[in-house]
């Protein structure tokens, strides 16, 4: 212990060692020592001695330390002493508090030999799992240590750290055990361990949402007290930003979580915003800044529109809104709700609609895009605040084709109210203010009104502007092209690039890909000498953009063109490219754009965010139209008039093609659709029929279980039943099939006499049949040939009648038969255990007589059936000859044809014949010869004919 004293200054006897010399013996004392108490002291002396001391204390007695931690376990002092040295030994903080007034190459030395330090600690990575085990010991004086000692070699060598911390078994998950410590100071320096772990280590931030970090930070937020607490809550602001920043798992994660409902009790203000600490500002700058990382633009569209959609459902866009017209706010977080507003609503056109209707608590109430454009345009508001509004703006027409109708419906005559400040008046306003910065952003935040828009377009082709007073109004267009060619007028302002610059992005944006607007441009005989004069001259750097933006809307003109101006087609002004600018001069002017060092810039994202006035040049919506646009205009300076026109048929040939494609994909369509439906009608079909099977299956197994049973109650029945009952069932039976048999016997009858008559009917048509063939062998008249078939046809249409009702009577024949059949099964089924021996006999005796009984009714059955067949066979050979007599009827009716036109033929030559005797009698008369008459032959003819029938009578 004297020793320690004389170190500690307890003696002053003899030459004092020096510092490394006294720092070699606490080493040896450290190593060599067997007494704990021994090398606590000796631990406890070099902790002092390792601020003024580092390096010598560094390079001697770390592996002592080291090897202190792994043995003496057990005492929570000397671990705590051991812990303190390192972290002195390693953290450069307090080196830097004591050494302010130092010069920078101290402190960059002193910087490195902590990195040297750390370096030399982590080349064993077993040294960082020790200190991960030692902050599972609860003890304050070893916890508290160890946290700072590891965040410390985090800062230091955070990328080495972190990768043995993410192997090491359970690493993370005792790291964030920390967050909940009751004790406070070990929970806040938890959280800054937890800041430089999560540092651009995308691993490592998944497994630390996934561990509950978000519902603790939360909870912690709440507790002390949200935007009104102190560092804590900034650290914990801190470590959110760390986990979700540049994350889409966590940001998923986050949200599916429903945290970000959690979010908007941080954004609840009041009507007295006076005051403001520093820390509040801070806190509520980060939670703008969380709500900002959920939806940048820089995220995967459907998680950015996810996240929109929640913010607006639960209120935190409306509750955003309200900072943004309250009073009182200070600036910058006012920048920056604005800021945040902007990307919340962006390409979200359910939030875009909702921020169109706020309106400011003014009297009376302004919209809220009113209120932000008329800072936007005044000069006196501050820069970033006026870059954040442009922002605003843009996002929210960004895809809102709604939004921009009516931003342009502001500026055309129908619409214009003078007893109110519309958007369009102060965008006009600003496009032509003395300030240049306002001609920039009113240009630019016109232009994003006609973003894509084609009809926007051709709309503000119809605004007219009063310049003055006895002067007609001119266009927008034509006003715009106007302060483009007054070189003069623009000089005179502050910055004149700044605006001319301005004025050519939109009129770039308001011509492309819109032929009408590109048609009033070149109508404008000025416009285009102008522009060549422009890009042909040899002008400083400052106006070589201008340059290249002259270039790109004259290029614009030629490539829209529709060459409805005939002093301006596209040939035209190529031929004028090429005499007054040259066409590789052209190009090089072009490419001035993109050259531009603020270019690559701007095109980053949306965002404008520029260090000075001076930067704002370009929009990073026109960046991409430009890119888009070189290439294509380039093309078209360079093609002659016969490969635009192959290019215009390959194109037609190219149209013809797709809308071929198209229909063969809507065919394809069409026939998926069916194949699609016809394939669910088989898989209903298929289930169908599969449940058919099952049912028919189960029904089969419950036939097959109801036969079973039967036949084993058949079995189980004995033959100890009452005699009653056998003699009651027996005489039931035997009554039950006498009246059957009597039933059947007198059906049996019905049907024999049925059958006589029948046969007594067949007789009769038999010979109704056969005195008709022997009346038409002798050729009976047509008309009793007729009579004769109608009979014929009633006879078969009886015939019919009667073969159905020997059918039916068959039908209740087999009836009468299964009923008898029945009622035999019944009694033999009834009698099976219940009768005795001479009852079993007796019943046997009457079972066959009725059995015998039943098979001859089944014969003559037989034989009515067989009758009934000799009936149709009969009845069939009936037809047959009614078709051979109706064919002899029609040879019959044909010879009678034949000889009625043999008549005819003879009656016309008796005719002619008594025509020549009457010629020739009167031939005869006038010659004086004796001629009979006619009449006289007749009566001398009849007399003759009574006297032969006289003489047949005598006869």
């Amino acid at each position: 212990m004297n020793f320690f004293r004389g170190v500690m200054g307890g003696q002053a006897a003899g030459p004092q060692p020096s510092g490394a010399e006294t720092i070699q013996k606490l080493c040896d004392r450290v190593a060599s020592s067997t007494l704990l108490e021994d090398r606590r002291d000796a631990v406890r002396a070099l902790k002092s001695l390792s601020k003024k001391y580092r390096m010598e204390v560094g390079t001697q007695a770390m592996e002592h330390l080291i090897n202190i931690l792994q043995t003496d376990r057990s005492d929570s002092e000397i671990l705590g002493y051991a812990l303190d040295t390192l972290y002195n030994l390693i953290c450069n903080d307090e080196e830097e508090e004591q050494d302010e007034s130092e010069d920078e190459a101290m402190q960059k030395q002193s910087d490195d030999l902590g990195a040297q330090f750390t370096e030399q600690f982590i080349q064993d990575p077993e040294h960082i799992t020790l200190i991960l085990s030692l902050l599972e010991e609860f003890d304050f004086h070893v916890r508290w240590p160890g946290v700072k000692l590891l965040t410390a070699l985090l800062k230091n060598q955070g990328v080495q750290v972190q990768g043995i911390i993410l192997v090491s078994p359970m690493g993370v998950s005792r790291l964030m055990d920390l967050l909940a410590d009751s004790r406070e100071v070990i929970r806040n320096d938890g959280l800054l361990l937890l800041q430089q772990l999560t540092k651009s280590n995308a691993a490592i931030q998944k497994i630390v949402a996934f561990e509950s970090a978000f519902e603790r930070l939360l909870d912690i937020i709440t507790e002390e007290g949200s935007s009104d607490g102190g560092i804590v809550v900034e650290d914990c602001l801190l470590l959110l930003l760390n986990l979700l920043k540049n994350n889409s798992s966590n940001q998923n994660f986050f949200k599916e979580g429903s945290y970000i409902q959690r979010m908007k009790p941080w954004f609840e203000v009041g009507d007295d915003n006076s005051g403001w600490s520093a820390q509040k500002v801070t806190n509520l700058h980060l939670m703008l800044q969380l709500v900002r990382v959920m939806v940048s633009p820089v995220n995967s569209p459907g998680a950015s529109a996810s996240c929109q959609k929640s913010m607006y459902q639960c209120g935190l866009l409306q509750q955003l809104c309200t900072i943004l017209m309250a009073t009182g706010v200070p600036a910058d977080i006012l920048t920056e709700t604005i800021n945040t507003v902007s990307e919340v609503i962006r390409g979200s056109q359910v939030n875009q609609d909702y921020f169109a209707s706020v309106n400011a608590p003014s009297n009376p109430p302004r919209p809220a895009i009113v209120v932000l454009l008329m800072s936007m345009v005044n000069e006196r508001q501050p820069f970033v605040l006026r870059c954040a509004v442009l922002y605003c703006f843009q996002c929210f027409l960004y895809k809102n084709q709604k939004g921009q109708g009516e931003i342009v419906a502001t500026l055309l005559p129908s619409t214009i109210d003078a007893n109110s400040i519309s958007a369009g008046q102060l965008l006009c306003g600003g496009l032509f203010s003395a300030d240049s910065l306002s001609n920039w952003c009113a240009s630019v935040a016109l232009a994003h009104a006609l973003q894509d828009n084609l009809t926007q377009k051709e709309q503000l082709l119809r605004v007219q502007l009063a310049t003055s007073l006895g002067k007609p109004p001119v266009s927008l267009l034509q006003q715009c092209t106007n302060i483009l060619s007054q070189g003069d007028k623009i000089a005179r302002r502050g910055s004149k690039v700044q605006t001319r610059v301005g004025l050519l992005m939109l009129l770039c944006t308001w011509i492309n890909n819109c032929p009408i607007a590109v048609t009033h441009f070149l109508h404008n005989q000025e416009n285009v000498p102008f522009l060549t004069a422009q890009i042909s001259e040899n002008l400083g750097e400052d106006e070589r953009l201008v340059q290249g933006l002259c270039a790109l809307l004259l290029g614009i003109c030629i490539f829209y063109n529709d060459n409805s101006l005939e002093n301006y087609t596209k040939d035209k002004l190529k031929q004028l490219i090429e005499k007054r600018i040259g066409k590789e001069n052209f190009v090089e002017k072009l490419g001035f754009i993109t050259k531009h060092e603020l270019y690559s810039r701007a095109a980053q994202k949306p965002q404008p965010v520029f260090l000075s006035p001076e930067q704002m040049l370009f929009d990073h919506e026109f960046t991409k139209l430009v890119k888009e646009l070189e290439g294509v205009i380039t093309k078209a300076v360079h093609k002659s008039s016969e490969d635009e026109k192959k290019e215009e048929d390959v194109k037609k040939t190219l149209e013809q093609h797709d809308n071929i494609v198209m229909q063969y994909k809507d065919l394809i369509r069409e026939q998926d659709a069916q194949i699609q439906e016809l394939k669910e009608q088989v898989a209903t079909m298929t289930s169908q029929s599969e449940q058919m099977q099952t049912t028919v299956t189960q029904q089969l197994s419950q036939i097959q279980q109801h036969k079973d049973q039967y036949n084993i109650i058949k079995l189980k029945l004995g033959k100890d039943s009452q005699s009653q009952a056998n003699s009651q069932a027996d005489s039931q039976v035997n009554g039950l099939q006498t009246e059957e048999l009597s039933q059947l016997r007198e059906d049996l009858e019905e049907l024999r006499q049925q059958h006589t008559l029948l046969q007594t009917q067949l007789s009769d048509k038999d010979a109704l049949i056969n005195t008709l063939r022997s009346e038409t062998a002798e050729g009976s008249a047509a008309s009793d040939n007729t009579e004769m078939l109608k009979e014929l046809d009633a006879l078969r249409s009886q015939v019919h009648s009667q073969a159905t009702e020997i059918d039916q009577m068959k039908t209740e024949r087999q009836e009468l038969l299964r009923k008898a059949e029945a009622v035999s099964s019944e009694a033999v089924s009834s009698s099976d255990g219940s009768l005795d021996a001479a009852k079993m006999a007796e019943v046997e005796s009457r079972l066959a007589a009725q059995t015998s009984e039943t098979e001859r009714l089944k014969e003559e059955s037989k034989s009515l059936s067989k009758s009934r067949v000799d009936l149709d066979q009969q009845l069939a050979a009936a037809t047959s000859t009614a078709a051979i007599l109706q064919t002899e009827k029609a040879q019959l009716q044909t010879e009678v044809q034949e000889s009625k036109k043999e008549q005819d033929d003879l009656l016309m030559l008796l005719a002619d014949q008594d025509q020549k005797i009457h010629s020739l009698k009167l031939k005869l008369k006038a010659l004086g010869e004796p001629v009979d008459d006619e009449d006289d032959l007749d009566a001398r003819d009849q007399t003759d004919d009574d006297e032969e029938d006289d003489d047949e009578d005598e006869d």
